[in-house]
Protein backbone atom coordinates (compact mmCIF):
# COMPACT_ATOMS: atom_id res chain seq x y z
CA UNK A 1 0.00 0.00 0.00
CA UNK A 2 1.22 3.49 -1.27
CA UNK A 3 2.15 6.12 1.56
CA UNK A 4 -0.72 8.95 1.22
CA UNK A 5 0.07 11.98 -0.40
CA UNK A 6 0.90 14.94 1.68
CA UNK A 7 -0.23 18.39 0.20
CA UNK A 8 2.29 21.07 -0.80
CA UNK A 9 1.17 24.52 0.00
CA UNK A 10 1.36 27.85 -0.73
CA UNK A 11 1.39 30.35 2.79
CA UNK A 12 1.10 34.02 2.51
CA UNK A 13 2.34 34.91 6.21
CA UNK A 14 1.74 38.55 7.69
CA UNK A 15 5.28 39.73 8.96
CA UNK A 16 5.42 42.42 11.08
CA UNK A 17 8.33 43.17 13.76
CA UNK A 18 6.31 45.44 16.02
CA UNK A 19 3.21 47.55 15.96
CA UNK A 20 5.29 50.60 15.16
CA UNK A 21 6.40 49.00 12.08
CA UNK A 22 5.32 48.79 8.66
CA UNK A 23 4.36 45.05 7.83
CA UNK A 24 4.40 42.99 4.88
CA UNK A 25 3.21 39.22 3.28
CA UNK A 26 5.81 37.28 2.69
CA UNK A 27 5.48 33.96 0.45
CA UNK A 28 6.79 30.57 2.04
CA UNK A 29 6.65 26.89 -0.02
CA UNK A 30 5.59 23.81 2.39
CA UNK A 31 5.74 20.54 1.03
CA UNK A 32 4.57 16.81 2.62
CA UNK A 33 1.72 18.75 5.04
CA UNK A 34 -0.18 15.32 6.78
CA UNK A 35 -3.83 16.08 6.21
CA UNK A 36 -4.14 14.59 10.12
CA UNK A 37 -2.22 17.24 11.46
CA UNK A 38 -3.36 20.34 12.87
CA UNK A 39 -3.01 23.99 11.39
CA UNK A 40 -0.81 24.82 14.19
CA UNK A 41 1.58 22.02 13.73
CA UNK A 42 1.61 23.05 10.20
CA UNK A 43 3.23 25.97 11.40
CA UNK A 44 4.79 24.47 14.08
CA UNK A 45 6.90 22.52 10.87
CA UNK A 46 7.40 25.65 9.04
CA UNK A 47 9.26 27.02 11.74
CA UNK A 48 11.26 24.46 11.77
CA UNK A 49 12.27 24.63 8.17
CA UNK A 50 12.90 28.24 8.85
CA UNK A 51 15.42 27.69 12.59
CA UNK A 52 16.85 24.90 9.94
CA UNK A 53 17.51 27.30 6.98
CA UNK A 54 18.67 30.38 9.66
CA UNK A 55 15.66 32.31 9.17
CA UNK A 56 13.77 33.96 12.04
CA UNK A 57 10.89 31.76 12.43
CA UNK A 58 7.06 33.21 12.49
CA UNK A 59 5.52 34.35 15.74
CA UNK A 60 2.09 33.49 16.67
CA UNK A 61 -0.12 32.67 19.62
CA UNK A 62 -0.58 29.59 21.34
CA UNK A 63 -1.41 27.74 24.50
CA UNK A 64 -3.48 25.11 25.51
CA UNK A 65 -4.37 23.43 22.08
CA UNK A 66 -7.84 22.39 22.84
CA UNK A 67 -10.30 24.78 22.07
CA UNK A 68 -10.74 26.62 25.69
CA UNK A 69 -8.26 29.64 25.64
CA UNK A 70 -8.75 31.07 22.51
CA UNK A 71 -4.77 32.43 22.28
CA UNK A 72 -4.47 30.55 18.89
CA UNK A 73 -6.65 33.68 16.48
CA UNK A 74 -5.64 33.78 13.34
CA UNK A 75 -7.54 35.53 10.17
CA UNK A 76 -7.32 32.67 7.48
CA UNK A 77 -8.16 32.75 4.02
CA UNK A 78 -10.38 35.49 5.06
CA UNK A 79 -11.90 34.05 8.02
CA UNK A 80 -11.69 34.06 11.75
CA UNK A 81 -10.48 30.75 12.98
CA UNK A 82 -10.40 29.76 8.89
CA UNK A 83 -12.43 28.08 6.88
CA UNK A 84 -14.11 25.37 9.75
CA UNK A 85 -16.84 26.85 11.76
CA UNK A 86 -17.55 26.08 15.77
CA UNK A 87 -13.43 25.89 16.93
CA UNK A 88 -10.53 27.44 17.37
CA UNK A 89 -7.47 27.87 14.59
CA UNK A 90 -6.04 25.20 17.04
CA UNK A 91 -8.78 22.50 16.03
CA UNK A 92 -8.28 23.29 12.80
CA UNK A 93 -6.86 20.10 10.52
CA UNK A 94 -5.29 20.39 7.15
CA UNK A 95 -7.69 18.00 5.83
CA UNK A 96 -10.10 21.27 5.03
CA UNK A 97 -7.24 22.54 2.67
CA UNK A 98 -6.37 21.08 -0.82
CA UNK A 99 -3.07 20.43 -2.67
CA UNK A 100 -1.55 23.27 -4.51
CA UNK A 101 -3.40 25.53 -2.33
CA UNK A 102 -2.43 29.27 -1.11
CA UNK A 103 -3.36 30.09 2.42
CA UNK A 104 -3.50 33.75 3.27
CA UNK A 105 -3.20 33.84 6.99
CA UNK A 106 -3.28 37.21 9.06
CA UNK A 107 -3.21 38.31 12.66
CA UNK A 108 -6.56 39.94 14.32
CA UNK A 109 -7.17 43.34 12.55
CA UNK A 110 -8.37 45.74 15.25
CA UNK A 111 -6.69 49.26 16.39
CA UNK A 112 -7.97 48.12 19.81
CA UNK A 113 -5.55 44.89 19.25
CA UNK A 114 -2.09 46.03 17.74
CA UNK A 115 0.27 43.71 17.01
CA UNK A 116 3.37 42.35 18.70
CA UNK A 117 5.02 40.63 16.53
CA UNK A 118 3.56 38.97 12.83
CA UNK A 119 0.41 37.00 13.76
CA UNK A 120 0.26 37.31 17.44
CA UNK A 121 -1.76 40.80 18.67
CA UNK A 122 -2.23 42.66 21.99
CA UNK A 123 -5.89 41.64 23.71
CA UNK A 124 -5.18 43.08 26.85
CA UNK A 125 -7.82 45.86 26.64
CA UNK A 126 -9.91 42.95 26.76
CA UNK A 127 -8.65 41.72 30.30
CA UNK A 128 -9.22 45.61 31.02
CA UNK A 129 -13.03 45.68 29.84
CA UNK A 130 -13.13 42.71 32.00
CA UNK A 131 -11.40 44.45 35.32
CA UNK A 132 -14.01 47.06 34.62
CA UNK A 133 -17.17 45.29 35.94
CA UNK A 134 -16.98 41.76 34.57
CA UNK A 135 -16.72 39.94 38.01
CA UNK A 136 -18.97 39.87 40.98
CA UNK A 137 -17.85 41.50 44.75
CA UNK A 138 -18.38 38.45 47.74
CA UNK A 139 -19.01 39.26 51.38
CA UNK A 140 -16.66 36.75 53.38
CA UNK A 141 -17.29 37.92 56.19
CA UNK A 142 -18.76 34.70 57.14
CA UNK A 143 -22.35 35.03 56.53
CA UNK A 144 -21.62 34.03 52.44
CA UNK A 145 -24.69 31.92 51.10
CA UNK A 146 -23.96 29.03 48.84
CA UNK A 147 -24.62 29.19 45.54
CA UNK A 148 -26.39 26.34 45.65
CA UNK A 149 -28.73 27.45 48.00
CA UNK A 150 -29.86 29.95 45.49
CA UNK A 151 -32.81 28.48 43.31
CA UNK A 152 -32.02 29.40 39.33
CA UNK A 153 -34.64 28.94 36.84
CA UNK A 154 -33.06 26.09 34.48
CA UNK A 155 -33.97 28.54 31.37
CA UNK A 156 -31.68 31.46 32.75
CA UNK A 157 -28.92 28.87 34.16
CA UNK A 158 -28.52 27.10 30.97
CA UNK A 159 -28.58 30.51 29.04
CA UNK A 160 -26.18 32.24 31.59
CA UNK A 161 -23.73 29.17 30.76
CA UNK A 162 -23.65 29.65 27.14
CA UNK A 163 -22.92 33.11 27.84
CA UNK A 164 -19.95 31.95 30.33
CA UNK A 165 -18.63 29.76 27.41
CA UNK A 166 -16.94 32.79 25.53
CA UNK A 167 -13.24 32.52 25.67
CA UNK A 168 -12.23 35.68 24.50
CA UNK A 169 -10.39 35.16 21.43
CA UNK A 170 -11.56 38.15 20.08
CA UNK A 171 -13.15 36.61 16.84
CA UNK A 172 -16.32 38.86 16.90
CA UNK A 173 -13.87 41.67 16.74
CA UNK A 174 -11.69 40.57 14.16
CA UNK A 175 -14.94 40.02 12.18
CA UNK A 176 -17.26 42.70 12.81
CA UNK A 177 -16.26 45.70 9.58
CA UNK A 178 -16.14 47.96 13.02
CA UNK A 179 -14.20 46.47 14.94
CA UNK A 180 -16.84 45.99 17.90
CA UNK A 181 -16.36 44.38 21.08
CA UNK A 182 -20.26 44.19 21.77
CA UNK A 183 -20.32 40.56 21.90
CA UNK A 184 -17.57 39.52 23.85
CA UNK A 185 -19.13 42.74 26.34
CA UNK A 186 -22.59 41.23 25.74
CA UNK A 187 -21.70 37.46 26.93
CA UNK A 188 -19.57 38.61 30.34
CA UNK A 189 -22.61 41.29 31.19
CA UNK A 190 -25.18 38.65 30.31
CA UNK A 191 -23.37 35.56 32.42
CA UNK A 192 -23.90 38.09 35.66
CA UNK A 193 -26.93 39.70 34.91
CA UNK A 194 -29.11 36.43 34.40
CA UNK A 195 -28.26 35.13 38.19
CA UNK A 196 -29.14 36.60 41.32
CA UNK A 197 -25.36 36.31 42.53
CA UNK A 198 -24.80 38.82 39.55
CA UNK A 199 -28.22 41.70 40.25
CA UNK A 200 -26.45 43.45 42.94
CA UNK A 201 -23.72 45.19 40.91
CA UNK A 202 -25.96 45.03 37.85
CA UNK A 203 -26.17 48.74 36.87
CA UNK A 204 -22.72 49.41 38.00
CA UNK A 205 -21.20 47.03 36.12
CA UNK A 206 -22.72 47.36 33.01
CA UNK A 207 -22.29 51.01 32.48
CA UNK A 208 -18.63 50.38 33.42
CA UNK A 209 -18.15 47.80 30.83
CA UNK A 210 -19.25 49.47 28.20
CA UNK A 211 -17.57 52.61 29.27
CA UNK A 212 -14.38 50.78 29.04
CA UNK A 213 -15.06 49.20 25.83
CA UNK A 214 -15.34 52.72 24.53
CA UNK A 215 -12.15 53.85 25.85
CA UNK A 216 -10.37 51.03 24.38
CA UNK A 217 -11.39 51.79 21.03
CA UNK A 218 -13.69 49.18 19.79
CA UNK A 219 -16.60 50.66 17.27
CA UNK A 220 -20.00 50.01 17.68
CA UNK A 221 -22.46 46.80 16.68
CA UNK A 222 -22.57 46.73 12.94
CA UNK A 223 -26.01 44.68 13.10
CA UNK A 224 -24.46 42.43 10.35
CA UNK A 225 -24.27 39.58 12.48
CA UNK A 226 -20.88 38.28 11.46
CA UNK A 227 -19.75 38.12 14.81
CA UNK A 228 -22.10 34.97 15.84
CA UNK A 229 -21.30 33.33 12.80
CA UNK A 230 -17.21 33.15 13.56
CA UNK A 231 -17.72 33.09 17.01
CA UNK A 232 -15.95 29.30 17.97
CA UNK A 233 -18.03 28.84 20.90
CA UNK A 234 -21.40 30.31 18.58
CA UNK A 235 -22.18 33.16 21.51
CA UNK A 236 -25.59 34.49 20.62
CA UNK A 237 -26.70 37.91 19.56
CA UNK A 238 -29.07 37.61 21.99
CA UNK A 239 -26.29 38.52 24.66
CA UNK A 240 -25.83 41.70 22.99
CA UNK A 241 -29.79 42.99 23.16
CA UNK A 242 -29.63 41.88 27.11
CA UNK A 243 -26.64 44.24 27.67
CA UNK A 244 -28.32 46.95 25.92
CA UNK A 245 -31.51 46.54 27.68
CA UNK A 246 -29.46 46.35 30.88
CA UNK A 247 -27.34 49.43 29.81
CA UNK A 248 -30.60 51.34 29.56
CA UNK A 249 -32.26 50.86 32.40
CA UNK A 250 -29.30 51.35 34.26
CA UNK A 251 -28.97 55.20 32.57
CA UNK A 252 -32.95 55.32 33.01
CA UNK A 253 -32.05 54.43 36.81
CA UNK A 254 -29.10 56.73 37.33
CA UNK A 255 -30.70 60.16 36.05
Amino acid sequence: MSAKKGLHLTLKIWRQKNSKTKGQFETYKISDVSTDSSFLEMLDILNENLINEGKEPIAFDHDCREGICGMCSLYINGRAHGPDTGITTCQLHMRMFKDGETIVIEPWRSAAFPVIKDLMVDRSAFDRVMAAGGFISVNTSGNTLDANAMPVPKEDADKAMDAAACIGCGACVATCKNGSAMLFVGAKVSQYALLPQGRVEAKRRVLNMVKAMDEEGFGNCSNTGACEVECPKGISLENIARMNREYMAALVDQG
